[in-house]
């Protein structure tokens, strides 16, 4: 029977040299077309997850040591990352990392000379507001722009696979908006498939088709994203959305999520 499984994440534990277990036995996957987001609070191992399905993780002397990835049919744990992207795992990292000397257009351009043809016009397709400024070096944009870039070029990758590591950090409530905007409309019209890791649940889910939650290197709760936006302990830990309480009745500060 044909599978819309594009991604398959096996009950994987990820070790860093020597001995440091950072996953344990988490399991995802990721249907073609589909969004999914990756919740959870910093340091909860989402960003660790993203390096390890790219084999960004290799380079930091960290493996897969249990379980297995497969990505469209073929197993790519431990690989090395460049055989990983070739094969349509495109990574944007957390951080916006880019030449802060080089203007956005040649940004474009070095991106386009790596990947054959790649239409530049993609770019300023999803983010005319590069279009403005392609003539500006990276190091004067803001943050948002920066980030607009950094998505951009990955698309030039034709990507099968585009994985958004916290994409909103550190940008304004507008800027956020405007990014999630366009990641969205990625995703609809592209038809390209988006695991997005990212703090800011509420504009993840809104976007996304399903929901992971991790903590403490677990996936602690998944489901569809409608869902998930309805569960009590979402709203009252990701999403703000506790309710009324008497600080003299509650004891809030002893709530206990029901996963752990």
């Amino acid at each position: 029977m044909p599978t819309t499984r594009l991604l398959e994440v096996n009950n994987i534990e990820v070790i860093y040299h020597p001995f440091i277990l950072v996953l344990k036995s988490i399991s995802l996957t990721v249907e073609k077309d589909s969004l999914v987001a990756l919740l959870g609070p910093n340091g909860a191992g989402k960003t660790t997850l993203l390096k390890t399905v790219s084999g960004i993780i290799k380079l930091e002397r960290g493996k897969v040591t249990k379980g297995y990835i497969n990505f469209g049919g073929e197993r790519i744990e431990n690989r090395d990352p460049e055989d990983i992207t070739r094969k349509g795992i495109v990574y944007v990292a957390e951080g916006r990392r880019l030449f802060r000397e080089l203007t956005v257009s040649e940004h474009i351009a070095a991106m386009t000379y790596r990947w054959k043809n790649a239409d530049p016009d993609i770019v300023y397709k999803y983010f005319p507001r590069l279009r403005e400024r392609k003539n500006v070096r990276v190091g004067y944009l803001s943050g948002g722009e920066q980030q607009m870039l950094a998505i951009g070029l990955a698309l030039l990758a034709k990507p099968k696979l585009l994985l958004l590591d916290e994409p909103s950090l550190g940008l304004a409530p507008k800027l956020v908006s405007m990014l999630y905007t366009s990641i969205e409309e990625l995703h609809r019209e592209e038809k390209l498939t988006i695991l997005l890791a990212e703090q800011n649940a509420k504009k993840a889910l809104d976007i996304a088709d399903y929901g992971y939650i991790i903590e403490n290197g677990k996936i602690v709760l998944e489901g569809p994203a409608d869902k998930l936006k309805q569960d009590k302990d979402v709203k009252e830990f990701y999403l703000g959305m506790a309710g009324e309480k008497s600080y003299r009745t509650a004891k809030w500060y002893k709530r206990k999520k029901r996963w752990v």
